[in-house]
């Protein structure tokens, strides 16, 4: 039987949605690269390995949002390690109302990772479905009515799917609106509310697991995709960036994008309780108060940025109350750097989407006594943004270095616990750069950082700036790699 036919179920009267018992994965690479790719890594030899050339690298991969997004198809065997701080989007209407860790970045990462296939496909039309967003320019009463017809099964947008997979998706949608029909008093908006992030949202709240609910979206779409939360957390997870001129700036939006609504903490929290009734699934503690659907696009970045007033020194996590906290690092994220042989820092937002994944306890001497780990990767921005206003790329190497060398933790006491210092080649061994980059970079002064860099051709983006694809990235990292393990010189003798 071919695998790549999907047989529909026969013989039930009204029933347009096919069965799931064969479901149509791609069995062959899409993008002739890749298969050029692959089949020279069949060719190479990896000591301490059989040498019978089916091998490819384990690579951790630090990302965050769509940065990270664009180039997530460059690596076969990766580890994508995500922050849960993002507060945008639907994921900021979410916290607001349900609370819970952001799973936004997460669920991007995820739907990216679904694996090709044609929109009239099953795969497709889970796809579409995991993808699509509510309408924003509508009343509340219209979106309301489309997420009606979307949770009671009704919409266009179910066509194609399995039944199992449907009636599973809609179970936990269901249990989503549940949620959100006990905090009525919160008045959810489900304009711009993005049906994969409800339904994530929904299974985490149900298993009181993120991992549980990134297995099950998994599952159901047939992806192969390892994604680790950076914390593993039931409860809204808080960042804060203290600048050089000693202010403070409080979530990721008001950090890397904030937008033209009320800015204070005291705002914020005088507009949510005034109106507002208690509820008795309303936690007692709370959390810091969220902005109200955030209304934010990538066409809003594209306008450009306003500088912040001073350069960013810090990134912590708070809690509640705005105090510092010190989270524990998801396990499974301090393993995988001890066994994998390469780290790569993805493009993307340096301080809300990097450093919140290195901002953590054990992180650093992970990553500088692993074992394992042959080649540390940092991929340079084309541009700098707002985070980085100014950065030269020593100043990007320095600041990994800096978050890494902090030590997340009371000090300790005696001179038996001196910290380790670690130097910058303890975290970052090559740094990859797009020609035409207007971020200055000056090659001798990385170099004797320990950090040799690599030049790559990118693309352009509709900002004429150089961008990273997947192919470009998946070309630099094998040649790093290549060089680290001496995988064309090597034999199974040697």
């Amino acid at each position: 039987m071919d695998s790549g036919l999907l047989h529909p179920r026969s013989g039930v009267q009204g029933d347009d949605s096919p069965s799931s018992s064969v479901f149509d994965l791609p069995v062959q690479p899409s993008n002739p690269q890749t298969a050029v790719t692959a089949q020279l890594k069949t060719t190479q030899v990896k000591p301490g390995n059989d040498s019978n050339g089916d091998y490819s690298p384990q690579i951790v991969v630090i990302s965050g949002g769509s940065g990270g997004n664009s180039i997530c198809s460059a690596f076969d065997n990766a580890c994508f390690v995500l922050p849960v701080s993002d507060d945008g989007g639907s994921s900021s209407e979410i916290i607001r109302v349900l609370g819970g860790p952001s799973i936004g970045d997460i669920r991007s990462r995820l739907v990216r990772l679904i694996p090709r296939a044609p929109p009239s496909s099953p795969l497709g039309a889970l796809h579409t479905l995991l993808s699509y967003r509510l309408p924003v320019n509508v009343s509340e009463r219209e979106a309301r009515t489309e997420w009606r017809d979307i949770v009671e099964g009704n919409s266009h947008l179910w066509t194609g799917i399995p039944n199992d997979r449907k009636e599973t998706i809609r179970g936990f949608l269901v249990y989503f609106e549940g949620e959100v029909l006990k905090r009525a008093h919160k008045n959810f908006s489900f304009l711009n509310g993005s049906i994969g992030n409800y339904f994530l949202s929904g299974a985490q709240m149900f298993f009181r697991s993120l991992p549980s609910a990134i297995f099950l979206f998994a599952s159901i779409t047939n992806s192969q995709a390892n994604i680790l939360p950076v914390i593993i957390t039931n409860h809204t997870v808080t960042i804060a960036a203290e600048l050089e001129n000693g202010s403070r700036l409080v979530g990721q939006c008001e950090i890397s994008h904030p937008l033209n609504q009320p800015s204070s903490f005291e705002e914020d929290l005088d507009e949510q309780i005034t109106g507002s009734i208690c509820s008795p699934v309303d936690d007692m503690g709370g959390t810091i108060p969220h902005r109200s659907n955030v209304m934010y696009s990538q066409a809003d970045k594209d306008l450009g940025y306003e500088p912040l007033k001073s350069r960013i020194c810090r990134l912590y996590y708070i809690n509640a109350y705005g105090h510092e906290v010190h989270p524990t690092p998801n396990p499974e994220y301090i393993k995988h750097l001890s066994t994998s042989e390469a780290l790569v820092y993805s493009c993307g937002s340096l301080w809300t989407s990097i450093v919140p994944c290195l901002a953590l306890r054990c992180v650093a001497s992970a990553i500088a006594r692993s074992n394992c780990l042959r080649a540390k990767i940092f991929l340079l921005n084309g541009m700098n943004d707002r985070e980085t206003d100014g950065y030269t790329a020593v100043d990007y190497v320095r600041t990994i270095a800096t978050i890494l060398n902090t030590h997340y933790q009371k000090p300790p006491y005696g001179l038996g616990n001196v910290q380790t210092i670690f130097p910058i080649s303890a975290f970052v061994t090559h740094l990859v750069y797009l020609e035409g980059t207007s971020v200055v970079l000056d090659e001798n002064e990385l170099t004797n950082l320990g950090v040799m860099c690599v030049k790559v051709r990118g693309v352009n983006g509709v900002d004429q700036h150089p961008r990273y694809d997947s192919n470009v990235v998946r070309q630099a990292v094998d040649q790093i790699l290549d060089q680290s393990f001496g995988l064309w010189t090597l034999t199974p003798d040697q």
